[in-house]
């Protein structure tokens, strides 16, 4: 014959053992150690939420001349997959 194996939870819901009063104390204490030892979300971690509305701006890392190039192709409506077949 096995043995139920007992939950936290079961444990702390059982009124013989513990009152109400003693068991969330235990569960917020315990909540609160997982969390000093296992750290969380910290404040500066991860990303930066982004604004509502607020446009990311693209930053070009080129050559003066690769972007001179680009702007002329862009405004002149230059074909790219027609300039690399030849």
């Amino acid at each position: 014959m096995q043995k139920k194996i007992k939950t936290l939870d079961d444990i702390l819901a059982d009124r013989k053992i513990f009152t109400q009063e003693q068991a969330e104390r235990i569960e917020k204490n315990a909540l609160e150690t997982a969390d000093k030892i296992w750290g969380g979300k910290r404040k500066g971690a991860g990303r930066k939420p982004k604004e509502p509305g607020k446009v990311l701006k693209f930053a070009k890392r080129l050559t003066e001349k690769e972007a001179q190039f680009i702007d002329y192709a862009r405004a002149h409506n230059i074909n790219y997959d027609d300039l690399m077949q030849g």
